[in-house]
């Protein structure tokens, strides 16, 4: 007989050890680990079983393994978490909003609507009221600040998968990582719940990446309804919230929110940058590059002290422009 000695990234025990036979394959080993885990065979994925340069497969002896591995890594869900996780996903996606139709906000609605003194008073009580949802670290003495929307902003939230990888938007933890080396410090802000965002940034690996930190999770208690004549009422993300907290020093002149309706900039549309719904996934992923470009877009403009001059909404001109300028030189 062989023993295999296995570790179940997740799982409990996390490591245990198997008795195969000296023939076995790699299906034979699932089979056996199933025994010992109650993880069906079918979901078990073991990570680091190779043959050359390519995974072992189901029929493959682990024989013909040349450098069998210490031990094995194995992932897999047990089908009661599974349920369960389909249940506080159930739960979760019922909390979430439905796709609102948007509208493009004209300047003098804005300009009123910066101006009212009920929506100001609004935003005091929020600040007074509400308190923070959720600090996740501290910020970056003189870090410029970025804030997020979630759905259909960083992954498609109406859209089907069985693994979250399939919805997430393409590049997301590429554009947060150079965000955050960019030194811009990064906030969550959802219209709805804090335990929607933790489930989805959790699922998704947003909240415990190496090679970014996020501040902040902003949810929808934070923010203010308004109403204009023209649109009516509507809820929106009010970015003054953010700079009245004691803990933080970001301003209006360094701060930048990407969303994918402009409605919730109604009352700082200049720190606004309306971004492309990314829905359908699976079918658009194969071609959706927004936060490849976006995350050019934020190192071409980290340098600055200053973004009151620049119009967000034209930022792929401005992109094409440094490009420009850079190959005639």
């Amino acid at each position: 007989t062989m023993r295999v000695s296995v570790r179940w990234s997740g799982g409990t025990p996390p490591t245990f050890d198997i008795d195969v036979d000296d023939d076995a394959t790699v299906a034979d080993l699932k089979r056996s680990i199933e025994t010992t885990t109650q993880v069906r065979a079918a979901r078990i994925k073991l990570l680091n079983l190779r043959i050359g340069a390519k995974p072992a497969m189901d029929d493959d002896a682990l024989s013909e393994i040349g450098k069998f591995p210490k031990q094995v890594m194995m992932m897999g869900k047990r089908e009661s978490q599974i349920e369960a996780h389909a249940t506080a996903e159930a739960l979760a996606s019922s909390m979430a909003p439905e796709v609102e139709d948007d509208f493009e906000l004209d300047a003098r609605t804005t300009t009123a609507a910066m101006a009212n003194p009920e929506f100001i008073a609004k935003l005091e009580r929020r600040v007074r009221d509400c308190k923070f949802p959720k600090k996740l670290s501290d910020p970056r003495p003189g870090a410029k600040c970025l804030v997020l929307d979630i759905d259909y902003t960083l992954f498609d939230h109406r859209t089907t998968a069985e693994n979250p990888s399939e919805i997430m938007r393409p590049f997301l933890h590429e554009f947060l990582s150079r965000a955050y080396a960019a030194n811009f410090d990064i906030f969550i802000w959802s219209a709805t719940s804090l335990k929607w965002i933790e489930l989805k940034m959790t699922e998704l690996g947003v909240l415990t990446h190496n090679d970014y930190k996020i501040v902040g999770l902003i949810d929808s208690s934070a923010m203010i309804t308004v109403e204009t004549a023209k649109y009516g009422v509507f809820n929106c993300k009010p970015l003054g919230y953010l700079f009245a907290q004691d803990w933080c020093e970001y301003d209006s002149k360094t701060t930048l929110m990407f969303d994918d309706l402009s409605r919730n900039f109604i009352m700082n549309p200049q720190l606004g940058l309306k971004i492309r719904p990314f829905r359908n996934a699976h079918t658009s992923r194969a071609t959706d590059r927004e936060l490849l470009r976006l995350s050019e877009y934020l190192e071409e403009i980290a340098s600055l002290d200053d973004f009151s001059e620049l119009n967000h909404n034209r930022w792929e001109s401005l992109l094409a422009k440094k490009k420009q300028k850079r190959n005639d030189q």
